[in-house]
């Protein structure tokens, strides 16, 4: 059975394609058909747990792996990206344009360029379109992409002092939530949760589901339950430990306990999580 391939373009996405003779390995510089355009790709994966039947459409084969001639090729591409992504950001400045240009990439022959861009509304790029015909003289696809594209391209170092996620291996963006913080007992302040982009870090999804596991065996806050020592109140679940720190008022006295999770009884009400 052949191994489906998994490689990556310089606009950071991951495509599929079919092993040919079991000739690649991670790391491989390759040639790809995407878009109907030749490009250069790196092999990041190889897997055997897949198969083209998992696919709506039929993979495409990797054309070749990468000449001398083609890393040549690409080198000079990458000289025209960059022109290619100063001439547009000019004339989007030119034509007031509400448009932020991030990347260009280019067809490994030259004969098509991909530009992205980043805007808060739709924009008409028509007459844009027309002068970078006129200067670049190739065949232009002009995308528009949201802030997370944004940093997967461009990268960058998040919070945790590692290049973001996003540019280093995650395929594709998953839904996070506010309440994946909640879950963690996190700050909820945007700036302490949020990522490069300004959105929810994808990181916060990694382990929310142990994290909703153990939350749906403990008790809720400010609730009552029975310990060894009595009838108590539930003032904090430390969820990674499974304990749970209970309040006794006795009098003018306060004592907190803290018991494991299996230590104390409690009932759950229906629809609690």
């Amino acid at each position: 059975m052949q191994k489906i391939v998994l490689v990556k373009l310089d606009d950071a996405k991951i495509y599929y394609f079919l092993q040919k003779n079991n000739e690649y390995a991670v790391g491989d510089k390759v040639v790809v058909e995407v878009d109907s355009a030749q490009h250069l790709a790196t092999v990041v994966s190889i897997n055997d747990k897949i198969s083209q039947a998992d696919f709506d459409e039929p993979l495409k084969e990797i054309i070749r792996k990468a000449t001398a001639a083609d890393l040549k090729k690409y080198e000079e591409m990458q000289d025209k990206a960059k022109y290619a992504t100063k001439t547009t950001r000019n004339l989007a400045k030119k034509l007031k344009l509400d448009m932020k240009i991030v990347d260009s990439l280019y067809a490994l022959d030259g004969s098509k360029v991909i530009i992205t861009f980043s805007a808060e509304d739709r924009v008409d790029f028509r007459e844009l379109l027309k002068e970078l015909a006129s200067a670049l003289r190739a065949r232009i696809e002009l995308k528009q992409i949201g802030q997370r594209d944004e940093v997967k391209i461009k990268g960058g170092i998040g919070p945790c002092g590692e290049v973001c996620c996003c540019k280093r291996f995650l395929n594709s963006f998953e839904h996070v939530t506010v309440k994946m913080a909640k879950n963690q007992g996190l700050s909820l302040s945007p700036t302490k949760i949020s990522g490069l982009c300004g959105r929810l870090m994808c990181c916060l999804g990694y382990e929310n589901p142990l994290y909703e596991q153990i939350l749906a065996k403990m008790p809720k806050i400010n609730s009552n339950v029975v310990t060894p020592d009595g009838e108590g109140q539930v003032i904090y679940n430390d969820i990674l430990r499974e304990s749970v720190s209970v309040k006794f008022i006795n009098g003018d006295d306060t004592n907190i306990v803290v018991y494991p999770l299996a230590d104390i009884k409690f009932e759950k009400k229906k629809g609690d999580k």
